[in-house]
């Protein structure tokens, strides 16, 4: 099987090809994005209980199906007609639908009571006008969770952005943070930065663990036992320092 194709899937799902656009579970290789997504689904869904949650971009569906956990219910919208039919049938509750759309216009006014769109805004050539319209399909007190990769982290600090091909602009957090106030009147932005395992391993990459482990010739042995390994328990979420982070959530309001 293609290292790049999901593994195991359920009988009757297609297996989805990993493209760089967006992430996928069960393609161990991709262990370390995956997990880093989904530690953010999972901190959102303890914050949706009972609420109607709109998942933009959702992709694979892996995060609408976290979300419908918590929630009373879950519409996740794609406009890419192979992701659409993976998550409607692989992931199947009754409190959660996969609808065709785009994220420009998908939805009616005052609907939800969350809006969740991750690691897409970078991906857009308008993301104000988007905001916009996220805004008017929250319901009175309602909060569009918003999240994007560092580019200070992803990039580098000398460089505009990362050669990411499917993202148009990656943001500093000031930047960003600036994007959602433009539309929004109350906005919080969070870091979500490395933690346990992983943590540890950031310790030991600068005290030189590339040359040891290339030294010894164990490299692949090593992660490909590392990789599998990580949790989305492996990071967290701090305020502060932001320049650090890798990735932003904005918790905007109205």
């Amino acid at each position: 099987m293609h290292a790049y194709l999901q593994r195991d899937q359920p009988p009757g799902v297609p297996p989805l090809e990993l493209t760089g656009e967006r992430t996928l579970p069960d393609v161990p290789a991709e262990n370390y994005w995956y997990r880093r997504h989904l530690a953010v689904y999972e901190w959102i869904g303890a914050r949706v209980i009972g609420l109607r949650v709109l998942d933009m971009a959702c992709g694979e569906g892996y995060g609408s199906e976290v979300l419908s956990r918590s929630a009373a219910s879950v519409v996740g919208v794609d406009a890419n007609p192979e992701a659409h039919e993976h998550a409607r049938l692989r992931y199947r509750r009754q409190n959660l639908r996969f609808e065709r759309g785009m994220v420009a216009t998908f939805g009616e006014p005052e609907t939800f009571d969350a809006v969740v769109f991750l690691q897409t805004i970078e991906h857009l050539e308008d993301p104000g006008a988007v905001l916009e319209h996220f805004r008017r399909l929250l319901a009175p007190g309602g909060v569009a969770y918003v999240s994007t990769p560092n580019v200070l982290t992803l990039a580098g600090p000398d460089r505009e952005k990362s050669d990411n091909p499917w993202h148009v602009r990656e943001y500093r957090a000031h930047e960003f943070e600036q994007l959602c106030r433009s539309v929004f009147g109350r906005v919080e932005i969070l870091g979500l930065f490395h933690a346990r395992k992983l943590r540890v391993h950031g310790v030991a990459l600068a005290l030189g663990w590339d040359r040891v482990h290339a030294r010894l010739g164990i490299t692949k042995r090593f992660y490909d036992r590392f990789t599998p390994a990580i949790s989305a328990r492996d990071f967290t979420f701090k305020r502060q320092p932001l320049d650090r982070a890798l990735d932003f959530l904005a918790l905007c309001r109205s």
